[in-house]
């Protein structure tokens, strides 16, 4: 199998190039950021990628954001997210793409959850070959972010209003000048206020 990592620190990155080699697999690339990555996938066509979540330039979700555009350009590569982290809006956003269509699966894992190296290399043969290896706190964590998404389209769109208004950081006393809410509440608001 064909492999393209992406993992910004060096010793993992080596570390996961040793472990892939050694059970036969040709790591074409690896690389330390999201650009790299989108570079060597565009150039090696692999059959599958190993991507950290948070890589620089700002090491919040750039290889998160690469592996769905992967999806989107190279659906027969599959793609298997492997990181400290869950960010569940893009996990989200990868798996719904991996539902979308493709041959290739999707995978997420979490690196301190993986018991041995078997289940790893188990897990990307599985999303190479296009099943899911999904992490049962990332299956949790993305069911418990839809409903608390799910939670907030329960809210009148006057309530939405105010819980915005709110996000801003505005006071009980902007909040009903902003919505020309009556005197009496008003009152009402500024004695809670104080």
């Amino acid at each position: 199998m064909r492999i393209v990592i992406a993992e910004d620190s060096a010793v993992v990155r080596a570390g996961l190039v040793e472990i892939l080699a050694d059970r036969g697999h040709d790591v074409v690339a690896a690389v330390g950021n999201a650009e790299d990555l989108l570079a060597a996938v565009d150039q090696h066509e692999p059959d599958a990628t190993v991507v950290d979540v948070r890589m620089p330039p700002g090491y919040t979700d750039e290889g998160l954001r690469a592996a769905i555009a992967i999806r989107r350009d190279h659906p027969k590569t599959g793609v298997l997210v492997f990181s400290q982290y869950i960010e569940t809006r893009y996990a989200a956003d990868l798996l719904g793409a991996a539902a979308g269509g493709g041959a290739a699966g999707v995978g997420y894992l979490l690196k301190d959850r993986v018991a041995d190296v078997g289940e790893f290399v188990e897990a990307l043969n599985r999303v190479a070959a296009g099943g899911t290896a999904l992490d049962p706190e990332v299956v949790t964590q993305l069911l418990g972010a839809s409903r608390r998404t799910d939670g907030l389209a329960l809210l009148t769109a006057r309530e939405r209003e105010v819980l915005a208004l709110m996000a801003e950081g505005r006071s009980n006393g902007a909040i009903a000048a902003t919505l020309v809410v009556s005197e009496r509440v008003l009152a009402v608001l500024r004695y809670l206020e104080s």
